[in-house]
């Protein structure tokens, strides 16, 4: 069958869009379920003692479960974005595979780091509104920091440490990237936690790697025709 063209090949071309997110996010969230579940039961905690209880788990599942099934969305988005898959178009199963180990011991370091950082955020909230603000600067950096570990993981192969070390110095080294990745990620998760909850499992986690890996490889082209 011949590619069609007009308004019928744009709305199939749509349509295959759609396939690709839908399919490719419903499967994150399926690896994500356990965490799901906690959290929406943190959502309903009475007390203090109740929140510890589903926190560590939650913190204990996040470097084994959130992170390979998160690099594997990258990998898809990289795809999408570069169009590798109109030459090889690997499964999402196989890009969890691919990035495993590299994942978990990323999951290990960021997790480690969100906590130090909530942990203050929450000590800090009653006390000092402007270490408070400080430390929700910080997690807005460390948000960005850990979205280019994600697609820099997925984008080049290299050991873990020089892994961490590239992602860290591209979150500081463009504030055009920095903005884009905060101001966009924030917007999709506001609309999508506050206004339409149901895109969660559907949608919102392949446009957002789909739009972060989209900025981080404009910027790594970018610096690599400076460097010609």
């Amino acid at each position: 069958m011949g590619k069609q063209t007009g308004f019928m090949g744009g709305m199939y071309a749509v349509s295959e869009w759609i396939a690709k997110f839908s399919l490719t996010n419903l499967a994150w969230f399926a690896m994500n379920l356990p965490i799901v579940v906690l959290v929406l039961s943190l959502l309903d905690a009475r007390d203090q003692g109740e929140v510890l209880i589903l926190l560590i788990p939650i913190i204990l599942l996040a470097p084994v479960v959130f992170f390979p099934a998160t690099a594997a969305l990258f990998a898809k988005a990289r795809e999408w974005v570069r169009k590798d898959y109109m030459v090889e178009n690997k499964s999402y199963w196989s890009y969890y595979r691919e990035n495993y180990l590299q994942s978990i011991a990323g999951g290990l370091l960021f997790t480690l780091l969100w906590v130090i950082v909530a942990v203050d955020i929450y000590y800090f909230y009653e006390s000092s509104t402007i270490l408070t603000g400080v430390f929700l600067v910080t997690s807005i950096l460390l948000y960005v920091f850990t979205v280019n570990f994600f697609a820099t993981v997925v984008h080049v192969s290299l050991p873990f440490r020089k892994l961490v070390k590239r992602s860290f110095f591209i979150t500081l080294g463009s504030p055009l990237l920095f903005g884009t990745i905060a101001v966009t990620n924030g917007f999709l998760l506001m609309v999508s936690v506050y206004m339409f909850p149901v895109i969660i499992p559907v949608f919102t986690g392949a446009i957002v790697a789909f739009l972060s890996f989209s900025a981080y490889y404009r910027f790594i082209i970018a610096v690599k025709k400076e460097e010609e």
